[in-house]
C-alpha cells in the first residue's frame, strides 16, 4: 500500500542528496569537472543496464530525429542548465538553489503551451503565483530605508533562475524526442533511460569543450586521482540522473503523476536541516515559510493541472 508514494518521498530525498553532494563536489573539483565526470559516469551506467537488459550497451528504438531532440534537450538541460544549477550552488547554495528550481515546472508548463500548444487552466496560473511568491518571501528582505532588496548574490539568483528555466525546457524538448521513439522494439519504461543516454552524451561533449576552453584538462586529470573528490562525483551521479530518474519513472507507475511529482517537490523543505548540518546556513524563520508556500504552490500546479 502507498508503494508509489513511498518512492515518490524516496526519490525528494535521492534529489535532496544531490544537490548536497553537487554543492560539495563543485567547490572541491569545481563547476565543469564536475559536471564532466557526472556525464561519463551516467553514460557508463546506462551502458552497464542496457546491456543486463537488453544484452547490448547501446540504446535502441529511437530515430534519427529523435536522437536529435534529445541531443538538444541535452544541450539545454545539462549543459546550460547543470552549468548555471552548480554555478548557484557555489554562490547562494544547494539549499537556496533548489528552491529556485521548484520554477522548472512551471517554465515547462510555458514551454509546452508555446511550442506544443498545451492549454494551462486557471489553477496552473494561480499555482505559478503562489511559488513565485513563496520564492520572494524567501530571498527578499528589508533594505536600506525600508526597500526591498534581495537577500542573496544577484549572480547566484540569476544562475537559479536559468538552471530551473533550463530544466523545464529540457523537459518539453525530452518529451518530444521520446514521442518520436519506436517503444515496442525496447520496454516501454527503458525508453526513458535510451533519451537520457542521448542527453549525457550532449552533456559529456559540451562540458568538455568548455572545461578545454576555459581550464583545459589538466583539472579533470588531477580530478581523477582525486579519492574524495571521485567519490563526490559518483555518489552525485547515481543519487541524481541514474536512481533519482529510475526510481520517479517508477513511482508513477503506482500512483498519479500528480500526487508523485508533489511528493517529489518536497526537496526544498528536506534540505534546509542538511545544509545547516554541513555547511552551517542560517536558518529563519522566513526562508522556511517561503519554502512552505513555494512547494504549496507546486501542489497545487501538479493537482490542479
Amino acid at each position: 500500500m502507498y508503494i508509489g508514494e513511498l518512492i515518490s518521498i524516496g526519490v525528494a530525498f535521492s534529489w535532496t542528496a544531490t544537490a548536497l553532494l553537487s554543492e560539495l563536489g563543485s567547490k572541491r573539483l569545481g563547476n565543469l569537472t564536475l559536471n564532466v565526470l557526472r556525464m561519463a559516469l551516467a553514460l557508463l551506467f546506462s551502458m552497464v543496464m542496457f546491456w543486463v537488459v537488453m544484452g547490448s550497451p547501446w540504446p535502441s528504438g529511437g530515430t534519427i530525429e529523435a536522437y536529435g531532440w534529445m541531443l538538444l534537450s541535452g544541450l539545454v538541460g545539462y549543459v546550460i542548465g547543470d552549468f548555471c544549477l552548480f554555478q548557484c550552488y557555489i554562490i547562494i547554495g544547494s539549499r537556496y538553489g533548489q528552491l529556485f528550481m521548484t520554477l522548472a515546472p512551471l517554465a515547462a508548463a510555458l514551454t509546452a503551451w508555446i511550442a506544443l500548444g498545451q492549454q494551462m487552466s486557471a489553477v496552473s496560473i494561480v499555482a505559478m503565483l503562489v511559488t513565485l511568491s513563496g520564492i520572494a518571501i524567501s530571498v527578499l528582505g528589508r533594505g536600506e530605508h525600508r526597500r526591498v532588496s534581495l537577500s542573496l548574490p544577484l549572480s547566484g539568483v540569476l544562475f537559479a533562475v536559468a538552471a530551473a528555466v533550463c530544466q523545464g525546457v529540457g523537459l518539453v524538448l525530452s518529451k518530444i524526442g521520446m514521442d518520436r521513439y519506436d517503444a515496442s522494439s525496447i520496454p516501454a519504461w527503458l525508453v526513458p533511460f535510451s533519451a537520457n543516454f542521448f542527453r549525457c552524451v550532449a552533456g559529456i561533449v559540451g562540458f568538455s569543450l568548455l572545461l578545454y576552453l576555459r581550464e583545459g584538462f589538466s583539472p579533470l586529470r588531477e580530478a581523477l586521482h582525486d579519492r574524495k573528490g571521485m567519490s563526490v562525483a559518483t555518489a552525485t551521479t547515481i543519487f541524481g540522473p541514474f536512481v533519482g530518474v529510475g526510481f520517479s519513472l517508477m513511482a508513477v507507475q503506482y500512483t498519479s503523476a500528480g500526487i508523485a511529482s508533489t511528493l517529489m517537490a518536497l526537496t526544498p523543505i528536506i534540505i534546509i536541516l542538511p545544509s545547516y548540518w554541513l555547511f552551517r546556513q542560517r536558518i529563519t524563520w522566513r526562508a522556511v515559510v517561503g519554502a512552505l508556500i513555494s512547494v504549496v504552490g507546486v501542489s497545487l500546479f501538479f493537482l490542479g493541472g
